[in-house]
This record gives structure tokens, sequence and C-alpha cells, in this order.
């Protein structure tokens, strides 16, 4: 049965999402460049926004032209921008090769000040954020903060270009994995953690680690998903791909927004994670959350759809 479709008879929960936004500056494989705002929490709450969540987004911009044109395209999808003005707006140079895939370079400084920040129901971090000082022990802080009384999501999204000290990173990510009730990571992802591993041993490790649902996104090849009982692969939307540009974020947002469809929110988070025991009720939420990723590769830049979109879509 599906039921990400109907609209939560519970009021909205309070959404925090926690981590970097900034500018991509893309060069596209025909020689083009275009500048257009970005950052993987970003795009996360971003999409969340589209999808009728009305999040807030924690992160650090400055009151300079690019920061308030990532403030504008935030906030023109029902975001709410929190945070201390930066002295500038990070960017990212990211090159598009033929096949749409993104390789990226950052100028990147990332600090947020959160001992004020009110608890939330659902709390996503992910990405630089998570691992970038100083802002990363912050949000450790946060996490812990939420710990049993929020759904805690993440997604390591591993930027090798930023990493100085591997080791350091990895017990960082190993942490976080631990204490989080859901984990979306990327093929790629797993195989800087862990190289030479089998992805879904891996994922199988994260889940008895301490996350509830482990899912590991595949490219061109669906997604796997393993829980406590049971693991499940769903296979990818075949579409024409323009760029890969938030593809990941939308997905994760859209497996948030199924889970808080779910009753997946506040101090119930983990337990209703865990009685999702039937496959095709997971299922379900994860073709959906394909689906939204692969309405976004399919137009360029992190541009997701709204509810309406996803929803006038079928489930493939």
């Amino acid at each position: 049965m599906d039921t990400t479709h109907t609209s939560p008879a519970r009021p909205t929960p309070d959404v925090l999402v926690v981590g970097e936004a900034l500018v991509d500056v893309v060069h596209r494989a025909d020689g083009s460049t275009d500048e257009s705002p970005g950052g993987s929490p970003a795009n996360v709450a971003l999409a969340l926004g589209r999808l009728g969540r009305s999040p807030r987004l924690l992160t650090s911009i400055g009151d300079d032209p690019h920061g308030r044109a990532v403030r504008a395209w935030l906030e023109a999808s029902d975001v709410s921008v929190q945070g201390t003005p930066a002295a500038r707006t990070s960017t990212a140079l990211a090159r598009l090769d033929a096949q749409g895939a993104a390789s990226y370079e950052f100028d990147l400084d990332w600090r947020i000040e959160a001992s004020d920040v009110t608890t939330a129901d659902a709390l996503h971090i992910g990405s630089i954020a998570a691992t970038l000082e100083p802002g990363a022990t912050a949000v450790a802080e946060l996490v812990d903060r939420h710990c049993g009384r929020a759904l805690i999501t993440y997604d390591p999204n591993i930027r090798p270009s930023l990493i100085d000290d591997r080791d350091a990173v990895r017990r960082r990510v190993l942490s976080l994995i631990e204490r989080a009730d859901v984990i979306k990571a990327s093929d790629e992802d797993v195989a800087w953690l862990h190289p030479g591993e089998d992805i879904a041993d891996v994922a199988r490790r994260w889940s008895r680690s301490g996350p509830a649902l482990v899912v590991v996104t595949l490219g061109s090849s669906g997604c796997l998903a393993v829980v406590p009982r049971f693991e499940l692969r769903v296979p990818a939307i075949k579409v024409d791909v323009v760029d890969t540009v938030g593809a990941g974020d939308t997905f994760m947002a859209a497996l948030i927004d199924g889970l808080l469809n779910e009753g997946a929110l506040g101090s119930v988070a983990l337990r209703r994670i865990e009685s999702l025991g039937d496959s095709e009720l997971l299922s379900v939420l994860l073709k959906r959350s394909a689906r939204a990723a692969a309405v976004t590769v399919a137009r360029p830049g992190a541009d997701p759809p709204t509810r309406d979109e996803l929803n006038a879509r079928p489930l493939a």
C-alpha cells in the first residue's frame, strides 16, 4: 500500500538540516559555464521545502551577492535560513564530463554556532559540514542533543579533495553512522571509507552498528537497503541524464519525507523505522526516492521536484 502520497494527519514536523550552502560554478562538457546555488545539505533542505516540509537550514553564508542568491533560492522553496553570517559565501567548482557526472573543487570555510538552536523532530546532517572543523564539532553536538529525541539522518557524501587526514575523517564518519537512525551513502562513499570491501557487507556492518536503515545508492544500478531483518535492492529509473548534480540529495530528501509520512519523527522515530518490517512498504519508499532523483537528473542543476510533480508520476 502506497501511503506516501497522502498528507500526514499529524502537525507538520519541525525539520532541521545542518550543513554547507554555497554557489556551484559549473563547467559543462560543451564548454559553457554557469553559477547556481548548491551544497549537499542545502540541496536536501531545498528538496524538502519543495515537498512541503518547510525545513530550517542551519548554515554559514556571507552577506554578499553569492550569499543573497543562495538565501533567495532557498527561501523561494520555503526554507528558513538560520546561522551567523560568514565573512564570505563558499564556492564549489564543478566540472561535468560527457555523461553529466560531476567532480568538485571547493573554496569553503565552515563554522556555525549551534548552542541556541532549538531541538527538532527530525535532524539531517551530511557532507563537508559533518567533518570539516571548526563547524564539525558543533554538528556532532547537535547529533548528541537529538539522539533519542528526533529522527536523525546522515549522508556522508565524502569530498576527497577537501580531506587532509583520511583516518581522522573516517573515524568521525563512522562515529556519526553509529549515532544516526538512517544512513544514505553512495557506492563511492563506501569505496572511500572501506576500500576493496563488498558494498553489501559494509552496509550490513553499518546496520549492526546502530542505524535502523542503511541505504547505499548504486548509480545506474539502483540502490541497496539494509534493515535488521532483511535487505532489498531497488532498480534505478531510466531517464535521459542531463547532469547528476543534486541527485543524491534529492533521493535523501524524498526518503526523509517518506519516513516522516510514516510517523518516523521525534522520540518514536527509531521504533517507527524498526516497525517498517514490510519489504513492500520499504520498496515503495525507495522507489519514490529514486523517482525524485530521476526528475532531478533529467534537468540541469540541483532542481528537485515539488510534491505535486513527484506524485503525478507513477512509481516504476
